[in-house]
């Protein structure tokens, strides 16, 4: 949604903001030539950076050097980095991490309000409840930052958000000037400027809640005009660190950026409206905001993307800081779950009416795919390093052609001793990818971005030390000794700093032959910017054969062009029979995503396509166009992968899903293929669709259990609950997904029956102890169940039911199991009994204090007795007294 444009304020000193202890040490020689620039006299520079590089003790791997760019006196803890096509580098830095930007770790009992919250409207209205004036007192953390002697939500309004860049002047390889270019953005809901693109006039920006695009319109170097082409991020308070970042130019001349998990909500130009609130998401839209989608989702916090020279879009992900869960190397592709949600990272954990099962990692949907796993996500390629942060591609003709196709993440844990750069390549593997050769190829340096500049070089933001904003940081440039001069590079360098707009069509034909992609693609806008003129040299690119590079470029060049007249999409048609598999998965992919309905017809045969990333973008393709003949293709499809390929999966599922005709997945029910009822279970998952409940009767418990996790999790489908809840005493599975699920909907059903069935199964011997302990459990919040799923900790909202009806229901069966032989239903019973004030089971719970084997239950029934008021309270405290466990005669000194 794009809002006005508004003029930028005056901005304060940018020497105030420089560590006082790191600016003596040069101040003598540093010029402040304006109230935004800040430069340094290269002698004093060089010297600084001589002192700075013996001092540090990196590692770099074989054959590379590591030399300081920007040293600590110009640049202030670098977040994330940009270079232009002249090498001037433009850094995020954070001022309202300070005290304006929360984590919900240290607010720990704001976890079930933040995980309720929608909308930033949501977050607005939660602040200014929480921190209102009128709870100053108990708000003194918050620091009086507008001097008013009020600690509340108008102090988040004066902490703003920066935006410099570093140039080098003189071009003695080490940056000599800085300025501000950006000192702004500071309302409450305001989140951390962590992601910019600088992309010709444009600068973006992404701080939360809003991506900006901001221009320079007078030429002084500071931009003046800003403008929100999509609005709606951070929802909730979360971890810190989640929020927007990673904007980069796509393959197809559109924006694309992230947020972490603390979620968007919004709508774009057209009214459609996109509500993920619980995940990560990668956003997409042209760069005036239109033709905006949510590209993929279920991401916990990427930071930062690449694409390589196939637009294969691939980043890692940050783990969940679980004990035996690592971060995830991910391919993320169009209509993508990678299967984060943050209510199950906080929220319900904090609830006493609700548990502690943890879908993530008791399903292990962390790690790349086995057998078992949920369907309806994209796994991951593989767990890889921790905390990663800036990522990158080598573009072509950087470093060196030992990193030729490979990929670079920054490795962010706090200190510099075990952080640092890895390289990595990827192999394919079916329609995905699998991890190939890797290696750390920087040590002993606390990496944040990362970007290759016009030299080849890769350039490294270094955030020196600790996790906490600092008044000083560097930029390191890391290079390939043997190829640091070379003519290739030397070429890039110059051609990127060109001005294409002055080349003619042939000069541009053969740029699209470079070997370097950011030559490619400048080539390729400029030939979109001349409409026919450039179709014509597209055209040509296409019919040759010697670079297949140039054809791919022209592909998405073409797809730009049809993007604004379906006419020019007709061209590529013929490459469905193209020799060249990827040129024919290229046609299809970028066909379907300008949504060329024409091709329907054409790209059917492609389903049966030898090469599998063919099939996968002609089944993407036909789900983008929504093509109805291709249902039984599409099923065909699945059928043959027999659930091998799960990226396979991902694109006929989710192809069916968006064409929307439930009646043929739902008579796969009677199938004999398992894949292809697995593949009609995602589907209609994603349709919503209420007659996914006819998979509950399958034979196959997977089959089961996956259409229990569509019914139940998320926003649920609510009218096929009572379904589900139906097989709590009649199914013949014992999973724990399962089962949860199955209980959970009889708590949300909440009529007489659902009680009924969860009392039965509460009492029935021979049922998994741990799942009658759930039942009841369940059953004790029946009168006033948690705000929060059971599940999967997602928003279900308030309810109210009687509570005496359900007492006179429990109390016998309840008062049974307190002498039930397992411990987990025990506990659960006893439990159940104070909760609910079953003054009935008094006795039992006296023998449970006297004589129960295990200490746990003997130290619950004597609160429980407590809690009840019950005259067996003082038998059962001297019975403690004298019991032999220390835990239990100190919990009887505690109720005395």
């Amino acid at each position: 949604m794009r809002k006005p444009i508004a003029s930028i304020g005056s901005i304060a000193l940018v020497a105030a903001l420089v560590a006082p202890a790191v600016f003596t040490s040069c101040k003598q020689q540093d010029t402040v030539t304006d109230l935004r620039i800040k430069t340094l006299d290269s002698s004093t520079a060089a010297k600084r950076a001589v002192d700075i590089d013996s001092s540090i003790r990196a590692t770099v791997a074989d054959g590379l050097s590591l030399t300081v760019w920007a040293v600590d006196s110009l640049v202030i803890s670098p977040i994330a980095i940009d270079i232009d096509d002249h090498g001037k580098i433009y850094y995020a830095t954070t001022n309202r991490q300070k005290n304006s930007e929360f984590d919900i770790r240290g607010h720990r009992d704001w976890e079930i309000e933040s995980i309720s919250l929608q909308t930033v409207e949501d977050k607005r209205a939660f602040l200014r409840k929480t921190l209102s004036p009128e709870n100053s007192k108990k708000n003194q953390w918050l620091a009086d930052l507008n001097g008013d002697s009020s600690h509340d939500w108008r102090d988040m309004t004066i902490e703003k958000e920066n935006v410099y860049r570093l140039e080098d002047t003189n071009g003695d390889g080490i940056a000599d000037k800085t300025q501000l270019v950006v000192d702004d953005f500071h309302d409450e809901v305001t989140d951390v400027a962590g992601g910019i693109l600088a992309d010709g006039d444009d600068l973006y920006v992404a701080v939360a809640p809003d991506l900006w695009r901001m221009r320079d319109k007078n030429g002084d170097g500071i931009a003046d005009e800003k403008t929100s082409i999509s609005h709606g991020y951070g929802i909730h308070v979360g971890f810190g660190g989640h929020g927007m970042s990673g904007v980069e130019m796509g393959p197809d001349g559109r924006i694309y950026w992230q947020i972490g998990d603390i979620g968007f909500n919004g709508k774009g130009p057209d009214g459609q409206k996109w509500e993920h609130p619980n995940s990560g998401v990668i956003a997409r839209s042209n760069p005036d905001g239109s033709d905006f989608e949510i590209f993929a989702h279920g991401l916990r916090n990427t930071h930062e993307f690449a694409f390589d020279e196939y637009g294969n879009l691939i980043s890692e992900d940050n783990d969940g800081d679980h004990p035996g869960e690592k971060e995830r190397l991910v391919y993320i592709v169009n209509g993508s779950d990678a299967g984060w949600r943050s209510n199950w990272q906080y929220g319900k954990y904090r609830d006493p009416n609700n548990n502690t099962y943890k879908v993530w990692m008791d399903e292990k949907m962390y790690l790349p795919r086995w057998e078992g796993q949920a369907a309806y996500i994209t796994p991951c390629i593989s767990n890889f390093v921790s905390g990663p942060a800036g990522f990158v591609y080598n573009p072509g003709t950087a470093m060196g052609p030992e990193y030729k196709n490979t990929f670079f993440v920054a490795e962010f844990v706090g200190n510099p001793a075990s952080s640092g750069v890895h390289s990595f390549r990827l192999n394919p593997k079916g329609a995905s990818f699998e991890l190939g050769a890797n290696k750390k190829i920087l040590g002993g340096v606390l990496a944040t971005g990362l970007d290759f500049g016009p030299d080849g070089a890769l350039y490294v933001a270094d955030w020196i030390e600790g996790w906490n904003t600092l008044p000083y940081g560097r930029v390191w440039k890391l290079d390939d000794k043997a190829n640091a001069n070379s003519a290739e590079r030397q070429q890039t360098k110059t051609l990127l700093a060109a001005q294409f707009s002055k080349k003619n069509d042939s000069e541009l034909g053969d740029l699209l032959k470079h070997a370097d992609m950011r030559v490619r693609m400048k080539a390729q806008f400029e030939l979109v910017k001349r409409g026919e003129k450039g179709k014509t040299v597209f055209a040509a690119a296409l019919a040759q054969k010697q670079n297949q590079l140039a054809r791919i470029n022209a592909i998405w060049g073409i797809s730009q062009l049809a993007r604004k007249d379906k006419t020019h999409a007709e061209a590529l048609l013929p490459l469905f029979q193209d020799a060249d598999a990827e040129v024919r998965a290229q046609a299809a992919k970028w066909l379907g995503d300008i949504r060329y309905a024409d091709a329907g017809a054409k790209l059917i045969p492609l389903l049966a396509d030898t090469n599998s990333r063919v099939r996968f973008f002609a089944a993407e393709a036909l789900g983008r166009i929504k093509y109805e003949p291709a249902i039984n293709p599409l099923i065909a499809l699945l059928r043959n992968n027999n659930d091998v390929d799960a990226y396979i999966r991902h694109a006929g599922s989710l192809a069916l899903s968006r064409i929307g005709k439930s009646a043929p997945l739902i008579a796969l029910a009677k199938d004999s293929s398992r894949a292809l009822r697995i593949a009609a279970v995602v589907a209609l998952r994603r349709m919503s669709d209420p007659g996914i409940a006819v998979f509950l009767n399958d034979n196959d418990e997977f089959v089961v259990t996956e259409t229990a996790r569509a019914i139940n999790d998320d926003l649920s489908i609510k009218d096929a609950l009572p379904a589900l809840a139906g097989l709590l005493n009649t199914t013949r599975f014992t999973n724990e997904p399962l089962l949860r699920r199955v209980i959970s909907a009889n708590l949300r059903v909440g009529n007489d029956s659902a009680q009924q069935r969860l009392v039965t199964y509460a009492a029935t011997e021979g049922k998994p102890a741990a799942m009658r302990a759930e039942a009841i459990d369940a059953l004790s919040t029946w009168a006033k169940p948690s705000v929060l799923d059971r599940v999967d900790g997602r928003l279900r909202g308030p309810v109210e039911r009687n509570a005496s009806q359900l007492k006179s229901q429990v109390t016998q069966p309840f008062t049974q199991l307190l002498q039930n032989k397992d411990l987990a239903v025990r506990m659960s019973a006893v439990k159940a009994v104070s909760k609910l004030g079953i003054k009935e089971g008094a006795s039992q719970l006296l023998a449970l204090v006297k004589t129960d084997r295990e200490p746990t239950i003997r130290v619950e029934a004597l609160r429980t007795l407590v809690a009840l008021q019950d005259p067996a309270t003082e038998p059962a405290i001297k019975s403690a007294l004298a019991d032999k466990e220390k835990s239990v005669r100190v919990a009887g000194l505690d109720l005395l």
